[in-house]
């Protein structure tokens, strides 16, 4: 829903290199969307690097401090806020499941204008597992009081995608996040959309409609 994949990747290149670990800006990209247990699961695999929790806990806040930083540069997506309205106004509930905790989600919220006191936003601080487990999806679903098996994940990484299928939702993937159309599909995503306005344009595909 907002522009904010190269953001987390700068950030996590930062906290990276404060750390001295070497990894690509593009491996780090591929990882974007993943809970931060397995970003550190295929770090490990990646560097052959010993990680002690107290490094990953700094790795952790040295890339939520980045990302604050980044913050002022983050914007919605093209159409999300209309999608959102959209929704709103024909009744059918959303609500906003992000792998992030808190502290970075905040941000994003901020930019696309939604306050957490007002709708539902699951973050990780709320679940046991991020993605590519579904814990996040499941949350939100039980907080909309909607089944699972009637929701649609709007998300744009593979991980959403495996995430909601694990949890029998319907995965719809946006090409915001720099996932190619036939990775998120095999993914398990039933349609595929440029962004939220494209979405937005073939909403009754899905049934956007309570």
């Amino acid at each position: 829903m907002v522009d904010s994949v190269y953001q987390h990747v700068l950030a996590w290149k930062d906290a990276l290199d404060a750390e001295d670990i070497d990894l690509a800006v593009w491996r780090i990209h591929r990882k974007i969307g993943m809970s931060g247990g397995l970003f550190t699961n295929q770090l490990l695999r990646e560097t052959g690097l010993e990680i002690s929790p107290e490094r990953i806990e700094r790795l952790r806040r040295g890339h939520a401090e980045s990302y604050r930083r980044y913050g002022k540069r983050i914007r919605p997506l093209p159409g999300a806020r209309a999608l959102l309205d959209h929704l709103t106004g024909s009744g059918v509930p959303w609500a906003i499941a992000t792998s992030g905790r808190m502290e970075t989600a905040a941000v994003n919220l901020e930019a696309l204008q939604v306050d957490p006191e007002q709708a539902a936003v699951i973050t990780r601080d709320q679940v046991n597992h991020a993605k590519p487990n579904p814990d996040l999806f499941l949350a939100a679903a039980e907080r909309l009081g909607a089944a699972i098996e009637t929701a649609v994940v709007v998300g744009d990484s593979i991980w959403d995608m495996l995430a909601a299928a694990r949890c029998k939702a319907l995965g719809v993937g946006l090409l915001s996040g720099g996932y190619g159309a036939h990775e998120l599909r095999e993914a398990g995503a039933i349609r595929v959309y440029e962004d939220p306005a494209d979405l937005l344009r073939h909403i009754d595909e899905i049934g956007g409609r309570r």
